[in-house]
């Protein structure tokens, strides 16, 4: 990385000028987007422009398009829906509409745009990009434009960011909103829950997604539905004989309520429409069940964006402006989009290509194919779905195998769903599973029992760790785990837990060789607020944690605003990983974020008060200052807070706020409950394929380093690591990992902070082809 190349990103937008605009349905998360574009433009140093109200603000001109400052993004992190408005515009497709629309950008000197919405507003903006030539040629005819100013707009660049909470666009992982709409679904449905559960009732609920059963099929994977219906698989011909088993099933097993459901597109197979109230009156007439329907509508795109979803955004907005910039007139107009954690570029017309293929599959009612089309990741749920809910458990009670599974460190939001699905898929291949409580010591103690279907049933939205977890290591108990394994016939064990479960990990693997009873197969499910477990890029609770401390943010953001030049100095979890401080200041629109993988010295601590004082002088007086606990053991939170007090006298006060275990706690969001319950069953998956394979002379031996492993989520996929493997890969000193993914978004939180900072550009999202993406994608 040379200097040249640094200084490169500070001067790419120099006489150049961006215009941002949100198109179509509304999504959470989309002012994120048109922040860091903004930001990132100026930063770069373009102009950029607001378009208000969309294409119509586009093709009206005037007052709809204005120059954006620094200031006038603040304070809209935070908020849903789109500040700049959004309109579904027709004159825009017209030719005479695109025509004025050319005009309005030409007059300002305007040849980027960044549009932000769903495949329909993508589609225009890559038809307009089309025909720009020919626009400028009659704009010059007619007289009103000059030559000149035809030669300098002679071509427009576009990036689409995808902003649509049904995540119905092919090539991205996620789109701008989902997240959110799946945070308020989510919220809803734990509600409905517990008054369902008070009536033994069931609840038929409508969720949004015309043509695309992502939402619904997500929610019903976290919250443990007994049914869904989406448009890209419809249920088999005999489905309501089949429903209203599974329902009547469900209850015997001593469930009080169920829920089902639908996507507002769901199909059977002759593509006639499946409506709520065609189920509610299915089950009533056949089942006699106290039914009720609840249709979710515009709630779905309303509240505040979610952590993921900001970060999402800004990261999309921060690689938009360095696409736009880097473009040229061969370059094809692309589209951002998240590949596993990956930011990629891709041509915006593949993409709109196979969005448009998934649909005429299932207009054609070629359901398998539209399945493969959404991709590996949608094609996971599914089968995780399928498997959780529509596979009986075998009615013998000898088992094949028998595993058990347990806590180990600190509790986190999604453990207890990480343990629903390893009991469930361990019961249904015909497995014996065993739960132990309060980790290794209760393994010593002999704090075990047998897990049938129903004990682990409500368990996926209930936050903390109903199996008990304690941060004790197995090694000084060793004699008494081994004597537990045999008694209980354990073998294979299934870990689920911070860094703790992975050093147990390493400790039991060292066991092995004085312990025969120990060379049995076992798994580490990384699950930790902290997210600092080696061989996985995020692990369960982090993103309960991170939503957390967000919210709190906002509050405090809130009341810094009210009473005006105030600086909030705020101390996250983490022990030595950065990782919640960072991502919640980048979710929060932090100042600073003082971490220790980043290491500080008083004179950064001066540059920061100093920008506060900079900033106490413009229209937004206000600062966020986060601090991870133990991110420098002399420069503690009590001392940054004196010193910000000190410098500050006069221009600002500080006020301090510890969060302190709040971060443990809550119900997982919906990321938390679909990621756990996806590694509880691959866990179990591999775990039973390896007590196979060590099978010998009628007992398992298993003694190989691949029998011990963490399975975590890198990049694009799941993988299974060795523990001993992943040695060399740890600080155990400081508990985290050597190379941590995250520390790539540091600067952008600096540049959206104002810092004039160098942001490295080698780093940059590349331009990938969508066939490709399809065979190498995220598969959790």
């Amino acid at each position: 990385m040379t200097h040249e190349e640094h200084h490169e990103a500070k001067t790419l937008g120099i006489g150049k000028a961006i215009a941002v605009l949100t198109s179509g349905g509304d999504a959470q998360g989309m002012n994120a987007a048109v922040r860091a574009v903004v930001r990132v433009g100026i930063y770069t140093g373009a102009r950029v422009f607001f378009v208000h109200e969309g294409y119509q603000g586009l093709v009206d001109g005037g007052d709809n398009i204005r120059e954006a400052t620094w200031e006038s993004v603040s304070m809209m992190l935070q908020l849903g829906g789109t500040v700049i408005g959004s309109a579904r515009c027709k004159d825009f497709r017209e030719r005479e509409g695109r025509l004025r629309a050319a005009h309005n950008l030409v007059k300002r000197g305007i040849t980027n745009l960044c549009v932000i919405g769903g495949d329909g507003s993508l589609t225009g903006a890559d038809t307009f990009r089309s025909e720009w030539s020919d626009l400028l040629s009659d704009l010059q005819k007619s007289g009103k434009i000059t030559a000149e100013e035809a030669t300098k707009s002679s071509y427009l660049n576009i990036v689409g960011l995808v902003g649509s909470i049904d995540n119905d666009f092919c090539g991205t992982d996620m789109t701008i909103g989902t997240d959110s709409a799946l945070h308020r679904i989510i919220e809803i449905v734990d509600a409905i829950t517990t008054t369902a559960q008070s009536h033994q009732r069931t609840f038929v609920l409508e969720v949004m997604g015309r043509h695309c059963g992502y939402l619904a099929l997500v929610t019903s994977l976290s919250c443990g539905a007994d049914w869904v219906f989406i448009p890209e698989c419809p249920p088999d011909d005999d489905w309501e004989e089949h429903l209203c088993r599974r329902l009547s099933e469900t209850r015997n097993r001593g469930s009080r309520l169920n829920i089902i459901i639908v996507a507002e597109g769901a199909i059977d197979k002759q593509g006639k429409p499946i409506t709520s109230e065609d189920i509610k009156n299915l089950v009533v007439k056949r089942l006699g069940y106290d039914t009720r329907v609840t249709v979710l509508g515009h709630v779905q795109r309303g509240g505040t964006p979610s952590a993921f979803d900001r970060i999402l955004g800004s990261r999309m907005g921060v690689e938009a402006v360095m696409a736009l910039l880097e473009g040229t007139p061969d370059t094809p107009a692309c589209v951002m989009s998240l590949s596993g954690n990956q930011a990629v570029r891709l041509p915006l017309m593949e993409c709109v290509q196979v969005t448009k293929d998934v649909t005429r599959a299932m207009d054609e009612r070629r359901f398998d194919e539209a399945m493969k089309l959404r991709g590996r990741s949608f094609m996971n749920n599914w089968e995780v779905y399928k498997l959780l809910a529509h596979v009986r458990p075998p009615k013998s009670k000898s088992g094949l195998h028998t595993v058990a599974v347990m806590n180990v460190g600190a509790p986190a939001a999604g453990m207890n769903a990480a343990v629903r699905s390893t009991v469930r898929i361990g019961l249904i291949q015909g497995n014996r599973v065993l739960v132990v409580h309060d980790g290794f010591e209760g393994l010593a103690k002999g704090q075990i029992e047998e897990a049938g279907w129903s004990y682990v049933g409500g368990w996926t939205g209930q936050g903390g760790s109903k199996l008990g977890t304690k941060r004790t290591l197995p090694k000084k108990s060793f004699e008494q785990i081994s004597a537990n394994i045999t008694k209980f016939n354990i073998q294979g064990l299934v870990i689920i837990g911070g860094f703790e479960a992975y050093t147990g990990g390493l400790e039991l693997m060292e066991g092995r060789k004085q312990y025969d009873e120990l060379c049995i197969p076992f798994v580490v499910i990384p699950a930790t607020v902290s997210n600092n477990v080696p061989g996985s890029d995020f692990s369960v609770g982090a993103d309960t944690a991170l939503n957390t401390i967000c919210m709190t943010c906002d509050r405090i953001k809130q009341s810094a605003a009210g009473t005006k030049r105030r600086v909030f100095i705020i101390e996250t979890m983490g022990g030595y990983c950065g990782y919640l401080a960072t991502m919640a200041g980048l979710a929060a629109g932090a100042d600073a974020a003082y971490i220790f993988e980043e290491p500080f010295t008083i004179r950064d601590l001066q540059v920061n008060v100093e920008h506060l004082v900079q900033k106490m002088k413009t229209t937004v007086k206000r600062g966020l200052v986060l601090r991870n606990e133990k991110c420098n053991e002399n420069y503690t939170t009590d001392f940054i807070f004196n010193l910000y007090s000190e410098e500050g006298k006069g221009i600002f006060d500080s006020r301090k706020n510890v969060l302190g275990h709040m971060q443990q706690g809550g119900s997982p969001t919906p990321f938390d409950r679909n990621f756990a319950t996806k590694m509880g069953a691959k866990a179990m998956n591999w775990m039973s394929g390896k007590i196979k394979e060590s099978y010998r002379n009628g007992r398992i031996f298993a003694n190989t380093p691949d029998s011990g492993c963490v399975l975590g989520m890198r990049k694009r996929a799941l993988v299974f690591q060795p523990v001993t493997e992943l040695q060399e890969q740890t600080d155990f000193e400081h508990r985290i990992p050597k190379e941590q993914w995250w520390l790539k978004l540091r600067p952008i939180l600096k540049i959206l902070a104002k810092y004039e900072i160098d942001l490295d550009t080698s780093e940059h999202a590349h331009l990938e082809h969508i066939t490709r993406k399809r065979s190498g994608e995220a598969n959790i």
